[in-house]
């Protein structure tokens, strides 16, 4: 990622009466910009146009693209820990994640292009903060391997990285859905049907 521009203030006309409001329609274009496009991909200006904001906005409350991106990780980290709160049971947190598929696709995308255009921990802005919360995942698995509701092999980072990757599945491999089952990965029914399958497969294995 570039080093970001100097933070420039837009024309009093074109200032927003509502901060707030201007500031989530920014980072509603945003995620969709973000989700289509990944980090590379996203321009600034298309951002605006979604928003129906003059660009400058972008500049003054996010201080430009590299700002608006590590906003977007911190909605979609709060998200997460939402999801994967450590006191649900880790078949329901799985089943929720899943699910995210039709509450928040973009969240979704958001993630998977991370991944995909991955260099380093320097270049992830949601490095450090994404491994926190998944540190509570790996120490669930731990916690259920101690109790004997899970078998010795299994490896807690290992099965933590399988089950974040099943679960956005509906939205990472869409046309494999498309191919096994005739549906489009988006579709409600398959993707309530698959968040049910995922979750009970885990019950199945202990927890």
């Amino acid at each position: 990622m570039t080093a970001s521009k100097p933070r420039r203030s837009p024309k009093p006309q074109e200032r927003q009466r509502d901060p707030e409001r201007t500031r989530r329609l920014i980072l509603e274009a945003a995620g969709a910009e973000f989700a289509a496009k990944g980090y590379a991909g996203a321009r600034i200006a298309a951002i605006a146009a979604r928003a129906g904001v003059n660009q400058q906005l972008i500049s003054y409350y996010f201080d430009g693209k590299e700002g608006l991106y590590r906003a977007m990780s911190d909605e979609w980290g709060q998200r997460q820990s939402e999801l994967m709160a450590p006191d649900l049971p880790l078949s329901e947190q799985v089943r929720r994640m899943a699910l995210e598929a039709l509450a928040n696709r973009d969240g979704v995308r958001l993630l998977a292009w991370s991944g995909l255009e991955y260099e380093s921990p320097e270049t992830d802005p949601d490095h450090a903060p994404r491994a926190q919360r998944l540190a509570g995942t790996v120490e669930q698995i731990k916690a259920l391997k101690a109790e004997g509701r899970l078998p010795d092999w299994a490896d807690p980072e290992c099965l933590t990285v399988l089950l974040m990757a099943a679960a956005m599945a509906p939205v990472t491999l869409p046309h494999v859905v498309a191919g096994l089952t005739g549906a489009e990965g988006d579709s409600p029914d398959f993707v309530r049907r698959y968040a049910d399958q995922l979750a009970r497969l885990i019950e199945h294995l202990g927890p």
